[in-house]
């Protein structure tokens, strides 16, 4: 098989444990080129764990895990040059500009043409205006937005999303929306968690739901199946 047709990600039997805490029990995905997978769950069911292995910032206590067909634990330079990942942590320097930030970046993943790229990126997330002030200054949302350049700067093909609408308005939910529907259709998998089961279903190809380190849910995103799966595990067990 060659490496253009391994799947996106294959995760086997990834399992984490924090002392007595056991993060992930046990998961076994596969996710193929192409796809856009929303991973539903309560908070501590695993889903940030999962994707922080994922990313390779988080090693599983036993499983393997391979990226485009790369093991991540033998090629983890290889694995991360695909990888574009946003959590709640924006991995964004408080004291710098967003151009100065996406330089920063840049060079790590040693792109040409980064000037015209991050002019690009930061016109299409709104930050034209605000390019040159500290990200100190920034709020939530506006923090989000460069987050979400720094991801699509390498133009990675697997991008994981940690609840990425967190503190945007309307008008950035829509770009968020737009460009993650552009960029699966450029071949792209993405892999999103989110606690809006509308947002999350709105273009997602298929849906999966993790309780207690488990998958309980794998299956379409379309019908009625998942909206129940999600009652049962996630609306139900989530405190009023």
């Amino acid at each position: 098989m060659h490496a253009g047709d391994s799947p996106a990600l294959e995760s086997e039997d990834i399992q984490k444990s924090f002392g007595h805490f056991t993060a992930l029990a046990g998961v076994t995905l596969t996710f193929q080129r192409s796809e856009f997978v929303a991973l539903f769950g309560r908070n501590g069911a695993g889903k940030t764990t999962f994707l922080k292995i994922a990313a390779t910032l988080m090693r599983a206590s036993h499983g393997n895990l391979r990226i485009g067909g790369a093991d991540i634990k033998e090629q983890p330079e290889t694995v991360r040059r695909q990888i574009g990942f946003l959590s709640h942590n924006t991995y964004l320097y408080r004291d710098l500009n967003p151009i100065e930030n996406l330089r920063f970046f840049a060079r790590l993943y040693g792109i040409h043409d980064a000037e015209s790229r991050i002019s690009a990126l930061l016109t299409r997330v709104g930050l034209k205006r605000r390019m040159n002030d500290p990200v100190r200054s920034f709020s939530r949302g506006l923090n989000q937005r460069l987050g979400i350049a720094r991801v699509m700067l390498h133009d990675p093909s697997l991008i994981l999303l940690d609840e990425p609408y967190t503190g945007l308005d309307a008008n950035a939910v829509e770009m968020l929306n737009t460009m993650l529907d552009e960029a699966v259709g450029a071949g792209k998998t993405i892999i999103l968690t989110t606690h809006d089961l509308e947002l999350g279903l709105r273009a997602a190809t298929r849906a999966a739901i993790i309780d207690r380190g488990k998958i309980v849910f794998d299956g379409s995103s379309r019908g009625t199946a998942v909206r129940d799966a999600y009652t049962e595990y996630v609306r139900m067990g989530t405190p009023q």
